[in-house]
């Protein structure tokens, strides 16, 4: 099968087509609109433009210094404010933890009593648990006097605290006399002895 055109005849060689892609459609030729705009570039249908250059110029924004890792920072802070933690709670339980305890309460003296114008020694043992605190006392005696309010403090590990109290006696005669001891803190207790004062002239 042949074809009746020759090739003078014909209007749509390579070098029409070529010329018309390059140069664009001729004059007078209806616009095609683009498929889509990227940027400045515009882009056609059946073929490609060349870029068109940007109507400003297109630069990339500085990149800033590196984020730091806030996961990191955040371990470090936790695991220091645990420790701090633990350290306040440790002296809060130290100062403010379980105090004294107090476990007996004994008042001795000399059972022969003191001597002519002489003071009885009384002494009172309070036993403790160990730990450190304060006791707070008062002395009672039988001739209707009482101390003011005292104070013992206690270092930890000792058991054990000596509290005394003198008891000076003057005249002639006999005079049967009790001391005794009120524990007002950290419990209440009371214990108290009895002895007697001879002075014969």
């Amino acid at each position: 099968m042949s074809d009746s055109r020759t090739p003078e005849d014909d209007e749509y060689s390579a070098t029409v087509l070529g010329s018309h892609w390059f140069s664009g459609p001729p004059a007078g030729a209806e616009a095609v609109a683009p498929d889509r705009v990227e940027g400045s570039v515009l882009r056609f249908g059946p073929g490609v433009t060349a870029a068109l250059p940007a109507p400003f110029p297109l630069t990339a924004p500085p990149a800033g210094p590196p984020r730091p890792r806030r996961g990191r920072g955040l371990r470090r802070y936790t695991l220091a404010a645990v420790v701090l933690a633990a350290v306040v709670t440790y002296l809060c339980w130290q100062r403010l933890g379980p105090g004294i305890e107090v476990r007996e309460v004994a008042v001795t003296t000399d059972p022969a009593g003191p001597s002519c114008d002489a003071a009885a020694d009384v002494v009172a043992v309070v036993g403790t648990d160990g730990r450190p605190g304060v006791l707070r006392y008062r002395w009672i005696r039988s001739d209707g006097t009482r101390s003011e309010e005292l104070t013992e403090r206690v270092p930890r590990g000792e058991r054990e605290a000596r509290l005394h109290l003198l008891w000076t006696f003057r005249g002639t005669g006999t005079y049967p006399a009790r001391a005794e001891l009120e524990l007002l803190s950290p419990q209440r207790r009371t214990a108290g002895v009895d002895f007697t004062y001879r002075c014969t002239p």
